[in-house]
């Protein structure tokens, strides 16, 4: 595997963590920061747990945190501190154009999934253990505390992470485990997650379960990026167009209009064609509080092995007037342009 390929499974490792190994890793970015600690590390099953914990409730071996327990956060010394002094190394032995060329080659094409992952398990782990505004302060401060582990993979990736080095610790532990919160005489570790679905652009994905679930229950759910509610799932398999009409979320009604399929919602739900010409039909449906569902029917002049002709709907503009208009758009052309010697 090349590097970037070993990083990427990294960040999307599933599966118990090598705890020894993490351990290993923590105790080498203490040592790297000059700090003695930390006196114990703390294993959790989930960021959300991890949280529960540093807020005083029981963790799964009983154990609950306080802060005098815990002494300060050491982030900035083993991991903030480290990458900063080697970014502004590398950046200035490459220049910013050098710098940007090997970003590019390395952690950007993994940054903006990882980061939109940690968006969202943070935003989740804020609805699910926050009560009030100040306790939402609380937990976003703690949250801010929290080294990404796996999902530091993206930055880690454009950095020398020899052991022997000053990311070499923060490295070890990505390798080897999830989120992890580093305080003076206490770290807490999160395991993996124990399952993880993804679509093909790198977003959060299934139809039928958790996108992302850990040990102890913490889940998100979504379709395609999208964050949808666990039960909301549930529905999809019995769908129809009414019930897709009856959805009062914009959002979801869009999830449910992917899922059940456009030309299906078309054929089913009593649309009539609006216009047609020479390059195919378009069909308009309004929906309640949300853009019209506007597509053209176009069918394949190229036969297939068996001699049909295959039919295929192109969603399109809600402002799309014409058949040619909506054809022209998906080749990314102006209506009075379009004019194919042959439609294939």
């Amino acid at each position: 595997m090349t590097d970037m390929a070993v990083w990427r499974a990294v960040a999307a490792a599933t599966g118990p963590a090598d705890r020894a190994a993490a351990e290993e890793g923590i105790r080498l970015a203490y040592r790297r920061a000059g700090l003695t600690g930390p006196e114990r590390v703390v294993w959790v099953r989930s960021p959300r747990e991890a949280v529960q914990v540093l807020m005083g409730a029981s963790g799964p071996d009983g154990v609950a945190l306080t802060e005098d327990e815990t002494g300060a956060s050491v982030r900035h010394a083993v991991l903030s501190g480290p990458w900063a002094a080697e970014r502004e190394r590398l950046h200035g032995l490459l220049g910013p154009q050098g710098w940007s060329g090997h970003w590019n080659a390395t952690g950007a094409g993994l940054w903006e999934s990882t980061r939109i992952l940690v968006d969202r398990i943070r935003a989740e782990v804020v609805e699910q253990t926050a009560t009030g505004g100040k306790e939402e302060t609380r937990v976003r401060l703690l949250l801010l505390d929290a080294a990404l582990g796996q999902h530091d993979a993206a930055w880690l990736s454009a950095f020398d992470t020899d052991p022997s080095g000053p990311l070499g610790g923060p490295a070890l532990v990505a390798r080897a485990a999830g989120w992890w919160w580093p305080y003076e005489r206490v770290a807490v570790v999160c395991e993996r997650p124990t399952e993880l679905h993804r679509d093909e652009a790198g977003r959060l994905d299934r139809g039928d379960g958790p996108a992302l679930g850990y040990a102890d229950g913490f889940e998100l759910y979504a379709w395609r990026g999208m964050p949808v509610p666990g039960d909301f799932l549930d529905e999809l398999a019995s769908l129809d167009p009414k019930r897709i009409r009856e959805e009062e979320n914009a959002e979801l009604r869009r999830v449910m209009l992917e899922f059940y399929g456009y030309d299906r919602y078309l054929a089913e739900s009593g649309a009539v064609p609006v216009h047609r010409d020479e390059t195919g039909v378009l069909w308009r449906v309004a929906l309640v509080g949300d853009e019209d569902v506007v597509m053209v029917e176009v069918v394949n002049s190229t036969p297939e092995p068996d001699g049909t002709s295959r039919t295929y709907w192109l969603r399109v503009p809600p402002t799309t007037r014409t058949a040619r208009e909506g054809v022209a758009w998906t080749f990314g052309v102006a209506a009075e342009a379009y004019q194919p010697l042959r439609q294939t």
